[in-house]
């Protein structure tokens, strides 16, 4: 998969300004304000660049008022790093194809995996088609 880079200018004008806020500038939306995602068969898919990330089948109600997923798609493009932020460490998740900012995972999440992957649902697009 080619890297996607663009400048800010550009990524301003493609996302709202929360998305842009969120996958560019790591910031975090309100909980509870992305609970209309459908719940039928599908993908999610990176909100900047459209890579497929994680599986409708994988998505579970955490309770935390975020989308969480037990594990990303086979060969997503899902990145890890330390994320030292709000005085707490944590493992920040993002988009490897265009660093995207997608939110943290945690492993305290259900089996198979026992991982909770946290995400802004702004940073995601829901593909039905999957």
């Amino acid at each position: 998969m080619d890297k996607v880079v663009k400048p800010e200018a550009a990524w301003r004008r493609e996302l709202s300004d929360l998305a842009f806020r969120v996958t560019r500038q790591q910031a975090t939306e309100r909980a509870f304000s992305h609970d209309d995602f459908p719940k039928g068969p599908g993908r999610y898919l990176c909100v900047c660049c459209g890579a497929a990330l994680f599986d409708q089948t994988a998505k579970f109600d955490s309770g935390t008022g975020w989308p969480s997923f037990t594990a990303p798609l086979p060969n997503a493009p899902v990145g890890e790093r330390e994320d030292r932020g709000w005085f707490q460490r944590r493992t920040e998740v993002h988009c490897r194809r265009c660093d995207a900012h997608l939110g943290h995972v945690f492993a305290d999440g259900p089996a198979p995996t026992g991982l909770r992957y946290c995400l802004n649902g702004v940073a995601l697009r829901f593909d039905p088609a999957g």
